[in-house]
């Protein structure tokens, strides 16, 4: 017997977003799909080949491996935003880059990551001294807080885990990144605190340490997870996710 059926618009009546994420990273996804739970709003992931080792040649590498992600992701399907998932190798490859790469795929579609949409929240929260916390090794820290300085942000504040693994930054524990933040935030007066690279876990003592240190604190997932669903349309507030997700 064959049964009548009818359609409907499916998932993602509100937004439709796209996740590319690092083939080695462990915590943007369910922290991402926590800020970003809302009815009506929809994300698929793709994975992109990354080795373990992070340093700008081995980050440089995925530039070429962006088109063939961003395909993955579900056809025909139009989406809201493709977002990016590496700090560091947005840094390396340069955000317009990311967004070039993405577009061959998918032409027209807005492309964000975590460099562009930190630099968007600094800018959402009228943030022009910055405290920044990276996991990596000095050479991409720096290359990173030269972008920051350059979009007109000072850096007053910084350190480093230096660790070059990404297996063992999915596993720095949130006491070490909230240590972190108290530590960097405390070298010198700072409108918020960065914390760098999706794979260092943040949402579960994120608004500890805005209480302990008095400011705003944003992550990478944070202001990832934030920046699509400005760019998607959705501008309702989230309790619990800190100060970012008010603006």
């Amino acid at each position: 017997m064959k049964l009548d059926f009818e359609t409907d618009a499916g998932v993602g009546t509100r937004a439709k977003m796209g996740l590319i994420v690092l083939e080695t990273d462990e915590s943007l996804e369910p922290e991402l799909a926590r800020v970003a739970g809302l009815p009506g709003v929809a994300i698929y992931h793709t994975r992109i080949p990354m080795v373990a080792e992070i340093n700008p040649e081995t980050l440089m590498r995925m530039k070429q491996d962006l088109p063939a992600a961003a395909n993955a992701l579900p056809e025909p399907m139009e989406f809201d935003v493709i977002g990016y998932g590496c700090t560091s190798a947005s840094t390396v490859i340069g955000s317009d880059a990311v967004r070039d790469a993405v577009r061959t795929a998918r032409p027209g579609v807005q492309v964000t990551d975590p460099l562009r949409a930190a630099i968007a929240a600094c800018q959402a929260l009228n943030v022009t001294r910055l405290g920044f916390v990276t996991p990596y090794i000095p050479e991409v820290s720096n290359r990173m807080r030269t972008k920051l300085e350059d979009a007109g942000i000072e850096i007053t504040g910084f350190g480093s885990f230096e660790e070059s693994d990404d297996r063992v930054v999915a596993r720095i524990s949130e006491a070490s990144v909230l240590s972190a933040i108290e530590t960097v935030a405390a070298q010198a007066s700072c409108d918020a605190v960065f914390v760098s690279c999706t794979n260092l876990r943040i949402l579960n003592i994120l608004e500890q340490a805005e209480a302990r240190i008095g400011c705003p604190v944003i992550s990478s997932n944070l202001a990832l997870s934030w920046h699509m669903l400005r760019l998607s349309g959705v501008s309702e507030p989230r309790i619990g996710f800190g100060k970012l997700l008010q603006v």
